[in-house]
C-alpha cells in the first residue's frame, strides 16, 4: 500500500471516529500533496509525499519554536498533536 494509499484510509478512519485534530492534520497533508502534484504536474511517488512530509514536519518544528517564545502553549500542543500524525508516515 502506497504512502498516499494509507492516508486516504487514515482519514476516513478518523472521520468515523470524529477525531477532527488528527483529521485536520491528514487534510493538511493531502491538500499540500494535491497542491505538489498541480504544481508539477505529476502523480507523487512515496519518496516524493515524504519530501513533502518532512517539509511539514520542519514547518510544524519551527512554528513550535516561536509559539515557545510567545508563550502560546495551547497552539504549542495543536503544532506537537500534528506532528505526531505526520510522523507516522515517516520511515523509522
Amino acid at each position: 500500500m502506497s504512502i498516499k494509499q494509507t492516508i486516504s484510509e487514515d482519514m476516513k478512519t478518523f472521520m468515523r471516529a470524529k477525531d477532527t485534530a488528527r483529521l485536520g492534520a491528514v487534510r493538511l497533508l493531502q491538500a499540500s500533496i494535491k497542491q505538489k502534484e498541480i504544481d508539477d504536474r505529476v502523480e507523487l511517488t512515496d519518496d516524493q509525499v515524504l519530501s513533502v512530509i518532512q517539509k511539514m514536519l520542519k514547518q510544524r518544528k519551527d512554528s513550535i519554536e516561536a509559539y515557545q517564545k510567545a508563550d502560546r502553549q495551547d497552539l504549542i500542543d495543536q503544532e506537537q498533536l500534528e506532528i505526531d500524525v505526520l510522523s507516522k508516515y515517516m520511515p523509522e
